[in-house]
């Protein structure tokens, strides 16, 4: 039997060598990319640049809207890395809302993003019907406009080094905005299902089954493996040990078909309130995170085609346009009802610019559920993220550096 799956032997050196060449195509993309995402590092330092907006750059230069430079087999880890670098991000994000920071910060932090949420529907929504888009479509863009890229601007928060209240502030907004974005996309979908004849109840049921099966099973993980978490001693062991926790709550989310983003953040958050030693494995995944993020915001740009933001018009400027004044008016108004310190309300909407993979998650869900308007929806939002994802790291780095003065410098805590 084994006979029958053997290759003629003629061409088995030709497989073998051809199986070397690939080999080695992959490794020198490898240790190309690393030491892109090295001196993407170092470059933003001197320039006082985002190194995600560098990365991107770099793999828009390197894809197939520069160079095409990366081997076929990279577009298919995408999705790994997708959901590897995210979960982590999450994972860390959660980490960060410690019950003393949300006893502090909590009533703020949560009325600023309710209001950014909310605006930001309401604001670009109606925008575009103004522009001539249909009520139903419009109302997608607006939930599509809520969401953030939370690997964008955790990095440009670590990258400014402050330890001012405004960054603890950001890293919690961002922690809920993409859980409220996906809870508000869910019933504005229901809603311009409606709008277009063809309401389905079960769509409700389906989104509060994603949003609560996420919670229960981050809950369930957590509290599991609270007591067990950090006993280690710091190094590999612990790596492991971090490594396990992320990418078990991700498969799991996966397997149930919920959200990995809110069941890893809702781990990270019962870890660090639970666990007595909780702060090392966070530690842990810091470490180990940023070759992972090199790779998927290299890989992010390199998928990326710029010729989408030719094809959107004044629809996608926009809603481009629209975005930007919303968060800003939203942040504002939230900061203004929750007394934040007046030099802090008008940054947290720019502060809040990234955009990206949760964004083109929910615009595949949209045109799938909508596909009289699918090519309309996918271009708008692949633009928009080209677009948000190169300008979003620098409104933010630049909105903490106006806040904290201190941040300003040459060389941050990277």
């Amino acid at each position: 039997m084994m006979g029958i799956f053997r290759l003629p032997l003629s061409t088995e050196p030709d497989r073998r060598h051809s199986a070397t060449m690939d080999n080695a195509a992959i490794f020198l993309t490898f240790g190309a990319l690393f030491m892109g995402g090295l001196a993407a590092d170092l470059l933003g330092r001197r320039l006082r640049l985002p190194r995600v907006t560098l990365l991107l750059a770099l793999g828009i230069l390197a894809g197939r809207s520069g160079l095409d430079l990366l081997p076929i087999e990279f577009a298919e880890w995408f999705s790994f890395l997708t959901v590897a670098a995210l979960s982590m991000v999450a994972f860390l994000l959660g980490g960060g809302l410690t019950l003393t920071k949300l006893r502090h910060i909590g009533g703020e932090v949560l009325w600023v993003s309710l209001s950014i949420v909310g605006v930001t529907v309401a604001l670009v929504a109606f925008g575009l019907i103004v522009l001539g888009a249909a009520p139903a479509l419009a109302l997608i863009f607006g939930a599509l406009a809520c969401a953030t890229d939370p690997a964008a601007t955790q990095d440009a928060i670590r990258q400014s080094g402050s330890s001012h209240p405004f960054a603890d502030k950001l890293s919690a907004i961002v922690a809920m905005d993409d859980a409220w974005g996906l809870i508000v996309f869910a019933l504005v979908v229901a809603m311009a299902k409606g709008l277009d004849g063809s309401f389905d109840p079960g769509l409700l049921m389906e989104a509060t089954r994603e949003i609560g099966g996420a919670v229960a099973l981050g809950l369930v993980i957590g509290l599991a493996l609270a007591p067990l978490t950090g006993r280690l001693k710091p190094g590999e062991p612990l790596q492991a040990e971090a490594l396990g926790i992320v990418f078990l709550s991700a498969g799991a989310a996966l397997w149930l078909d919920v959200s990995y983003l809110i069941a890893s953040m809702v781990v990270g958050l019962v870890i660090t309130n639970r666990a007595r030693h909780h702060t090392r494995a966070f530690h842990e995944i810091e470490h180990i995170q940023w070759p992972i993020m090199i790779l998927f915001f290299v890989l992010a740009g390199a998928a990326l085609d710029l010729r989408s933001l030719a094809a959107i018009g004044a629809l996608g400027a926009g809603f481009a346009v629209l975005r930007v004044l919303a968060r800003a008016l939203g942040g504002w108004v939230g900061a203004t009802l929750a007394r934040s310190p007046a030099p802090e309300r008008r940054w947290f909407g720019p502060a809040l610019l990234p955009q990206a993979g949760v964004a083109v998650g929910m615009a595949l869900v949209a045109a799938t559920e909508f596909p009289d308007h699918g090519d309309t929806i996918l271009t708008l939002t692949i633009g928009a993220t080209v677009l948000f994802e190169l300008i979003g790291p620098a409104a933010t780095l630049f909105s903490i550096r106006r806040v904290d003065p201190s941040s300003n410098r040459s060389e941050g805590d990277l």
